[in-house]
């Protein structure tokens, strides 16, 4: 089982920013002041990178969360068209969620999506969780979600379990030159048949 790690520095307290790639910050502050109800707080425009010096203009924008946290993100001129992506999995999987008071706000939330002419899926049922999902003008996934069991990130046994199962059935499948994806998807049945998983991501 991991360990935590060392206490050598205080654990961070909460997610400060997270930071994305637009190509029109004029039309993301309008999606995420009209259509999310977030403030535009601060906006950072510089010429150069501050970690290098390296010429490179661009202007970062800021809105605010609740819970004082916020989504930021940089438009910088000359910047590659963002690539299909290879695998339907780098669309899925990466996304950003945000919380909800209740199932009513996420339904509430996917009534006002579709209003406003955004595709949404759901809302789904996850069994810990309630959610509906859209992507913004950016094309970046996102999620409006509620927790149905409060319980659900107190579980670190569990997932230490699971996880040393995951590297084992990967390992197994390696060397025996197996496709690992099967030897996975199988495993993964053979848990939920024994009990041993009942949620569905």
């Amino acid at each position: 089982m991991q360990q935590p790690a060392a206490k050598l520095h205080p654990t961070p307290n909460m997610v400060h920013h997270t930071a994305y790639i637009t190509y029109d910050a004029k039309a993301t502050v309008d999606f995420y002041t009209r259509v999310m109800g977030l403030e535009f707080c601060s906006a950072v425009m510089d010429s150069r990178l501050p970690s290098t010096g390296e010429p490179m203009p661009y202007f970062h924008i800021f809105f605010r969360l609740l819970d004082g946290s916020h989504i930021a993100f940089f438009e910088c001129p000359g910047i590659p068209a963002r690539q299909p992506v290879p695998h339907l999995a780098h669309h899925v999987f990466n996304h950003l969620a945000l919380e909800v008071d209740s199932r009513e706000d996420v339904d509430a939330w996917a009534e006002w999506l579709t209003s406003q002419g955004v595709v949404i899926a759901g809302p789904i049922d996850h069994g810990i969780i309630y959610s509906v999902y859209f992507s913004d003008n950016n094309g970046l996934r996102s999620e409006i979600t509620t927790t149905l069991d409060p319980t659900w990130n107190d579980h670190p046994q569990e997932a230490a379990r699971d996880l040393a199962l995951w590297e084992q059935v990967k390992s197994e499948a390696t060397e025996k030159g197996s496709d690992v994806s099967k030897a996975l998807f199988d495993a993964i049945e053979r848990e939920r048949a024994l009990g041993n998983i009942t949620v569905h991501g």
